[in-house]
């Protein structure tokens, strides 16, 4: 069993589907704060700018606020997450744990100064990149597994044994990264 150790991945802004889509058969679901950007969409084509840090996020609130300023997205009707990963992803074909990286980019990512954990996402990262789905929300998983309002899993616990119960396979393409989302307050770094 492998000790939870977090990485930080950095910060996206996001404009959060809430209440949740018809379509998902989830009662308990009220927003879907997956970091996948399928069902609430990230701030918008950012990529082409390559202000990015090596986990395809933001290093700073303000890194990620200057980006959408520049785009003319306006940020009043978005929110801001950040985000730690599990220091390993779990190949679906080997059954295993293994250690990943960032991409070649700079990474110097500041931890926020206020955050509420929002809950605990399991992500694929089929190309190795950027993050791809969240089979939760994208695949419905949320309709058989249990989340909370979020569309997330409470507990690190509860993530990792889903996956290990194989829960996951067939919904997507893995390798699958467990991603724990945290609401930001403010845009205040310390």
């Amino acid at each position: 069993m492998n000790k939870m150790t977090m990485v930080p991945l950095g910060y996206m802004l996001k404009s959060v589907t809430s209440p949740a889509p018809d379509w998902l058969n989830a009662p308990g679901v009220v927003a879907v704060h997956s970091l996948s950007n399928c069902i609430s969409p990230d701030l918008g084509d950012y990529i082409p700018m390559w202000c990015h840090n090596g986990w395809w996020l933001f290093d700073t609130p303000d890194a990620a606020d200057n980006v959408a300023l520049t785009m003319g997205t306006s940020v009043d009707s978005l929110t801001l997450f950040y985000y730690e990963a599990f220091h390993q992803q779990f190949d679906e074909e080997s059954e295993t744990w293994m250690p990943f990286a960032p991409n070649d980019f700079a990474t110097a990512v500041v931890a926020p100064y206020s955050a509420v954990l929002s809950g605990f996402d399991v992500v694929t990262f089929s190309v190795g990149t950027s993050p791809e789905c969240s089979p939760l929300s994208c695949n419905r998983l949320a309709e058989s597994l249990k989340v909370n309002q979020n569309c997330l899993f409470d507990s690190f616990d509860e993530a990792r044994a889903a996956i290990e119960n194989g829960s996951f396979r067939n919904s997507e393409p893995g390798p699958y990264r467990i991603i724990a989302i945290h609401a930001v307050d403010n845009f205040q770094a310390p």
